[in-house]
């Protein structure tokens, strides 16, 4: 059984990112945190209850930055009086600088973090003492991600009787400064290549297996609800429509279950491998250099490229974004951050038109188009080549543990789980209430003279519709008599102009609740002028090449 902390107050975790925040309170608390080793992966102020007491995790503060998490970090730190210091002992010099102004006068104790790194000897030890004698402020060397029950108890101990931190201190430097090795990553001519292929093999990976198992499993499921919709056929007219329509929530489900789900949590398994072993930091720094010019950092890519899991959780992930970056990212994801259901889908329709090969210049113009789509939307400061990545220092490379990939998964799963599939219940009653009472096909009608605009016939308007709602909807390009009627090249220009005209009214619900409906409008609207420039110089385009 863990022990409680002995008193009872509010005690806050202060540190920079990647210091250790999130194990070192797993292991105070003896409970999990939600995130590990990933710059700004603790997007949100995490709470631990032990006891009576409250430990709050607080996002790592970036220096120089004004993103959401460093805002509220400092908040919480104004509002409580208790603090965890927390450092890193390869770089204990310049955090030591940077946060004890931010802690002046607060009570509190200093754990001293990657002390493992470290080669322990008298003169580190004497270092450590001598500012203990200075400040009467506690000094706790420990490995937070292995910390014993001797080191747990000591700073347990040690909160029962926090010490004031003093308001001018300087502490006479320990002299070291340790770096990780660099990795093939940090190379200066093909480390942003090796970064790119890294950073999308998660994603080709995840949805390649999913969509095998789930194309064993469809069938089968398909199989098991025969008789269940032989029953509910037998229902009212519009519950019917609802339950079993071409829309319905049995019809749509087990799209959802069987090829969605699996994608998101391989996709998240993969990721947490990722943020779990510091991989991800390595990333962002070697491809920051190739972004910044379009509006965007390598901190923003990764989320971006979480995407391609659910849209809903990389949104709430920019919060880690720099504030002149962040609505940029945010629509880089709504645009070319293709998700589960809109990449499982795509492959469907390639699958079933018997064009696999098709999903390569899918992704090359995907790709193409939302980097221009980003830097004509981008703020000039947030292209501008001042604008340094904000990010301390590499993080060291470990093998990553299980527990700390699943904690990493089961964040991504519960943002998912949570957020998105409520909204695709609820989208899934609208669009059959819709389609019963007739609106889509009218809608249709209305939208079926543009089709001509990007050489498709008038069938394709019921996709594009339907996928401006789900992406899921785009699906509709597999029925074998639309097939019949499309060209390869209008094939490729249905799926993309179906993923891109509009972001899936989850993603805009999202956007609108992490920033505000009037953002959300006209992210909608730059959205859908940029989709239909792009799928028209496809569709004219590609009858040249």
């Amino acid at each position: 059984m863990p022990t409680a902390l002995p008193t009872r107050h509010t005690i806050v975790l202060i540190g920079k990112e990647s210091t250790g925040k999130s194990a070192l309170a797993a292991a105070l608390t003896g409970q999990c945190p939600t995130s590990t080793n990933i710059q700004g992966s603790t997007i949100a102020c995490d709470r631990y209850q032990a006891g009576d007491n409250l430990l709050i995790d607080t996002p790592g503060i970036l220096f120089r930055s004004d993103t959401a998490t460093t805002r509220a970090a400092l908040a919480q730190l104004h509002t409580h009086d208790t603090v965890v210091l927390l450092v890193k002992a390869t770089h204990i010099d310049n955090d030591l600088a940077d946060l004890l102004p931010l802690v002046a006068e607060k009570q509190g104790v200093v754990v001293v973090t990657f002390w493992d790194k470290v080669m322990a000897s008298e003169f580190t030890q004497q270092v450590v003492n001598r500012w203990e004698q200075t400040t009467q402020v506690k000094f706790i060397p420990v490995d937070a991600r292995h910390l014993s029950s001797a080191e747990r108890q000591q700073i347990l101990e040690a909160l029962q009787t926090p010490t004031v931190f003093p308001k001018q201190w300087h502490p006479i430097p320990a002299g070291w400064h340790i770096e990780p090795h660099p990795t093939w990553l940090e190379h200066p001519r093909w480390g942003w290549l090796l970064a790119v292929l890294l950073l999308l093999l998660p994603a080709v990976l995840a949805v390649g297996v999913a969509n095998g198992v789930a194309g064993v499993l469809d069938p089968l499921v398909q199989a098991g609800l025969t008789p269940l919709i032989t029953v509910l056929s037998q229902t009212p007219s519009l519950l019917r429509e609802i339950l079993i329509g071409r829309y319905g929530l049995v019809t749509m489900g087990p799209l959802l279950f069987v090829w969605a789900v699996p994608t998101v949590i391989l996709y998240a398994l993969f990721l947490g491998a990722y943020k779990a072993s510091g991989l991800v930091e390595r990333i962002t720094v070697a491809l920051h250099p190739l972004l910044r010019p379009v509006g965007l950092s390598g901190r923003d890519l990764v989320r971006v490229i979480m995407g391609f899991g659910c849209n809903v959780p990389a949104v709430i992930s920019t919060r880690a974004c720099s504030s002149c970056s962040r609505q940029t990212c945010m629509s880089a994801i709504a645009f070319g951050a293709a998700c589960s259901y809109q990449f499982g889908a795509t492959l469907g329709v390639l699958s079933a038109a018997n064009l696999p090969g098709l999903v390569v210049p899918y992704l090359g113009y995907l790709t193409l188009t939302t980097l221009i789509y980003t830097r004509l939307i981008a703020p000039k400061a947030a292209r501008s080549p001042h604008n340094a990545l904000m990010i301390e220092r590499r993080t060291f490379l470990e093998r990553p543990r299980w527990s700390a990939i699943w904690r990493e998964t089961r964040g991504t799963l519960h943002q998912f789980f949570t957020n998105a599939i409520p909204i695709f219940l609820v989208i899934t009653v609208i669009a059959s209430v819709l389609d019963w009472f007739g609106l889509i096909a009218l809608l249709a009608s209305w939208i079926n003279p543009l089709m001509g605009l990007f050489g498709l016939p008038p069938e394709a308007a019921i996709p594009v519709i339907l996928a401006s709602i789900r992406k899921d909807g785009l699906l509709l390009f597999a029925e074998p008599d639309t097939l019949a009627l499309l060209t390869p090249l209008q094939i490729l220009t249905g799926v993309y102009l179906a993923g891109v005209l509009l972001p899936c009214l989850v993603t805009a619900l999202t956007i609108a609740r992490e920033q505000s409906v009037r953002f959300a409008m006209g992210l909608i609207a730059r959205q859908a002028i940029a989709a239909t420039v792009f799928s028209m110089l496809l569709a004219w385009g590609g009858q040249w090449l």
